[in-house]
């Protein structure tokens, strides 16, 4: 025997009599199948002695043919015929009898060990046999990294049962699916020549498997909604003859009209969401959703989490185990390995905050990502080995037999529903064109191709076998061919009458009650944000009020003093205000969730709106207001940008009456969250008809601590806003903040927020409100100068915005300037420009007008100002020079350029 192989052979009957004393000592001590071996095997203790004196060479034999099974378990996906195109790659060590010790001559011996895979004692060649038959087919299995001895067995117990039987009638159901699949391609093909469209042809068999999930999931397990998300491979298919959107509007859409809705952009066929009430062949009915996306193809992956969370929380009470409910995301094989979002959102399914309940991950596997081979997209072997990083099981499916397919969906789904985790199934198809329709595969893949042109499709290869099996014949097969054809015909011409495209809202029964609105009237129109004295006071004591009978941490208790105090004198820092938003909302019923890296705590140690005693008991004071309050969430995120605000907005985008918030722990490390923002939230309204109401809360403020803690890269966001999109606040009281968060929820439309949050001013001693300010103010868009005396002794204007207001105020109150006004844009977009006009004419006399930030000159405010008032407004600017970085390193260096800033605007 070859000693490579040794790992798998040789057994030392001092570890076997040393496993099977564990197993007498607990069964469940040992790995399970060495277990579940022990107990079929008649090992009493005397004729144990007995057998290995007398029948070693038959023990040995035992355990060689177990190795064997082990061997199959563990490295069979690697000799599967899962693959319809290509031949396998070659894995080493191969299955073969001699690398176990083994030879032909033992192949009708019979062994006890059969008993492993349900067949019993039984002969060597019906071990192989089964083995080959369970793990060499057109599935192939990768589970043996799980740790959970349990989770093993029940996996091994779900494919060792009997293979599954279909009916006649699931048969021809399957193969009407896959009719429709290529009919459809087809059709399109032939109609709209050279028309962009991302054939699902080479796995046409997901739509079978979309089909079946359903039937399957509402059936046996009672589930009734779905979540889907997907890129555009394979999209328009489903969504006409999945979800069954309405053909002739999506052959009007290949003709290219325009949206009748002229006041959104709308997006390619290919990218849009869709919603519908479906009724399952068995009569149940049940929600379905496609979340729009966009070409960032993985960026929905944490959409749907985020949808499929705030489901489970508003509607299947908090149950992140609730099997009413499934989120299924649909892959590219590519995409899948190349894109982090996958290892960020995979990273979020475990955890409290994010769970739900398990995803099925089903690949679209094209064996090519545009032009790039699988060889050059990746190092590892398959494009799901990122699932091995939790442990997830992994089944590989040839895409064209489908009844496979269907069988690895049956077991997806009972997997998710037992562990409630996300499981992944690879379809092992093709592209039969290239990227898209347009393209030419054959300038970089020429063999493959050549493969793929001749290979017949799932549909024809599925005819034949039920053709063989005499289930349908040929008048059965024309009948069906012609009924769909006939269909599509009908539909094709009546989107010929079709005048306007019309854009599909997503959830819009969820958001019948919140209207898109862009006119400034609307926009501006001022919001009651007030809330009683008393009231503000009476929460305040509640929620600043630690526990007597617990104990807690000297500086928590310190903290939670001064806050006492200061609602004593009835003032407010910025932490107060925030919590009391927060806590005035709750006792109005509101619900609130907030997520983000180190929130409960605060990252500067402002929030504490979660406070642990000394035993580490979590203590949510914001909860206990009063009986009938709404309850707020907290959970601190992952070190992730990306999934968390993906995921975070996909909460939102289901829930209008919660408030949502996500907080960067610096602003600056939003900019992980680009894509969310460029493609979700800045423009999701426009393309899709979204709604969305999420806070981003994103501190920010040049206080020395470098250039990766100073800029939340304002500039950026203001680059996005366009027709009344966003909401871009940057607050200077906590009165302001507070009216701000509470008129986020009292607004009769939802607009996403950010508010770019200060540091130092959290302690900042001049940065204080009154209660009065929080019981009777208002959301102020303009902060005129508080402390002028004399409007007319006014001969300089300052504009800012944020933080720096304050180190200007220290400024003028240092060198007693009475000729300086300091004007506040709290809120930057919209921008209130009636109010500016105003505050221009109040102050006649003026003679020079400065706009000053802390931000270089190509960054901050600047260039959005001057577009918006420049042709008006005679700016002077007052800025720190241009710059690639957003700040100095250099604290001494710092303070020069602030106070360089100071000096020039008092001179």
């Amino acid at each position: 025997m070859n000693d490579r192989y040794s790992f798998l052979n040789a057994i030392h009957f001092k570890n076997i009599e040393f496993l099977y004393n564990k197993y007498k000592e607990n069964p469940n001590s040992i790995e399970s199948s060495w277990s579940a071996f022990f107990n079929g095997f008649d090992f009493g203790k005397e004729n144990y002695k007995n057998i290995i004196k007398s029948d070693n060479d038959i023990i040995q034999k035992e355990f060689f043919v177990y190795n064997l099974i082990h061997a199959y378990r563990k490295r069979g996906h690697f000799f599967t015929k899962t693959n319809p195109i290509r031949k396998r790659r070659k894995h080493i060590p191969f299955l073969d009898l001699k690398n176990f010790g083994l030879s032909e001559k033992e192949l009708d011996t019979y062994f006890e060990v059969g008993k492993l895979i349900g067949a019993g004692k039984t002969s060597l060649r019906n071990i192989i046999n089964q083995l080959k038959k369970i793990y060499c087919g057109s599935i192939g299995i990768e589970y043996m990294y799980i740790s959970d001895p349990e989770k093993i067995q029940w996996i091994e117990k779900w494919f060792h049962k009997e293979k599954l039987q279909f009916s006649s009638e699931e048969k021809k159901f399957f193969l009407k699916k896959l009719n429709q699949a290529v009919t459809f391609e087809n059709f399109i093909h032939t109609k709209f020549v050279g028309q962009k469209r991302f054939s699902i042809e080479g796995n046409e068999s997901t739509l079978p498997a979309l089909e079946e999930m359903i039937e399957y999931t509402s059936d046996r397990y009672l589930t009734e909604d779905f979540i889907i998300g997907m890129s555009h491979r394979g999209r328009l298919n489903i969504l006409s003859n999945f979800f069954h959107k309405n053909y002739s509007q999506v052959f009007s859409e290949f003709q290219g009209k325009e949206y009748k809705e002229k006041t959104f952009s709308g997006d390619v066929k290919y990218h849009l969401g869709f919603s519908k009430i479906k009724k399952t062949r068995k009569g149940r009915y049940i929600k379905m959703n496609l979340v729009p996306n966009p070409s960032h193809l993985e960026s929905v992956d944490a959409i749907v989490e985020g949808i499929t969370r705030a489901k489970i929380d508003i509607l299947y009470n908090q149950n992140s185990n609730s099997e009413k409910i499934l989120p299924i995301l649909i892959h590219g094989d590519a995409a899948l390995s190349g894109q982090g979002i996958v290892y960020e959102v995979l990273q979020l399914s475990q955890l409290k905050g994010y769970q739900t309940g398990g995803t099925i991950h089903i690949v679209i596997n094209n064996q090519i990502g545009f032009t790039t081979n699988y060889t050059e997209g990746r190092s590892s072997i398959y494009c799901t080995d990122i699932a091995k990083t939790l442990m997830l099981p992994v089944l590989h499916v040839n895409a064209d037999d489908v009844e496979s397919v269907i069988r690895a969906i049956y077991f997806a789904i009972d997997f998710r529903m037992r562990y409630h985790e996300d499981i992944f199934i690879d379809l092992l198809g093709y592209r039969k064109y290239g990227h898209n329709e347009g393209d030419e595969p054959r300038f970089t893949q020429p063999s493959l191709y050549k493969e793929i042109y001749k290979h017949p499709n799932s549909y024809n290869l599925y005819k034949k076998k039920l053709e063989k099996e005499k289930i349908i014949d040929n008048n059965d097969i024309k009948n069906m061919e012609k009924e769909y054809e006939n269909i599509l015909n009908v539909k094709y011409h009546e989107a010929n009458n079709i005048k306007w495209n019309v854009l599909n809202s997503f959830l819009e029964e969820e958001w019948k009650n919140f209207p898109i609105v862009s006119d400034n009237e609307t926009i501006f129109k001022k919001v009651d944000t007030r809330f009683s004295a008393e009231k503000i006071i009476k929460i305040s004591n509640q929620i600043f009020s630690l526990p007597k009978e617990k104990k807690f941490f000297k500086k928590t208790k310190f903290i939670f003093q001064q806050r006492l105090e200061m609602i004593r004198k009835e003032l407010v820092d910025w932490s107060m205000a925030e919590l009391l938003a927060y806590g005035t909302l709750l006792y109005e019923g509101i619900h609130i969730r907030l997520s983000g890296e180190d929130v409960a705590r605060g990252t500067f140690s402002q929030r504490h709106a979660v406070v642990k005693t000394e035993e580490e008991e979590e203590i949510i004071l914001l909860n206990q207001i009063c009986t009938k309050q709404g309850k707020i969430q907290i959970f601190n995120s992952p070190l992730s940008e990306y999934g968390v605000l993906g995921f975070d907005y996909g909460y939102a985008m289901y829930s209008p009456h919660v408030l949502t918030l996500w907080e960067a722990q610096f602003g600056d490390f939003v900019n992980g969250g680009q894509i969310i923002i460029d493609q979700y939230i800045s423009s999701g309204e426009n393309k899709w008809k979204i709604r969305n109401g999420i806070v981003l809360l994103l501190p920010h403020g040049y206080e020395g601590q470098g250039p990766e803690h100073s800029s939340a890269r304002i500039e950026r966001y203001l680059q996005l806003c366009a027709n009344n999109n966003l909401f871009v606040v940057n607050c200077t009281t906590p009165a302001n903040f507070y009216h701000l968060i509470r008129r986020q929820m009292k607004l009769k439309y939802r607009k996403p927020l950010i508010i770019f949050t200060p540091k130092s001013l959290l302690r900042n001693t001049k940065c204080l409100s009154t209660i009065e300010d929080l019981a009777t103010g208002i959301f102020q868009e303009i902060l005129d100068d508080p402390y002028v005396k004399d409007v007319k002794k006014i001969t300089k204007l300052i504009f800012c915005s944020g933080k720096v207001y304050y180190e200007l105020l220290n400024k003028k109150e240092y060198i007693q300037d009475e000729k300086t006004a300091l004007i506040r844009i709290e809120q930057i977009y919209p921008l209130k420009m009636e109010t500016i006009k105003k505050l221009l004419d109040k102050y006649e006399n003026k003679k020079e007008i400065f706009w000053v930030q802390e931000e270089p000159e190509n960054m901050g405010l600047w260039s959005f100002i001057l577009r918006k008032l420049g042709n008006f407004i005679p700016f002077n600017l007052i800025a720190p020079s241009e710059s690639s970085s957003p700040s100095t390193g250099s604290y001494p260096d710092f303070l020069r350029i602030q106070n360089k800033i100071l000096k020039k605007a008092f001179l």
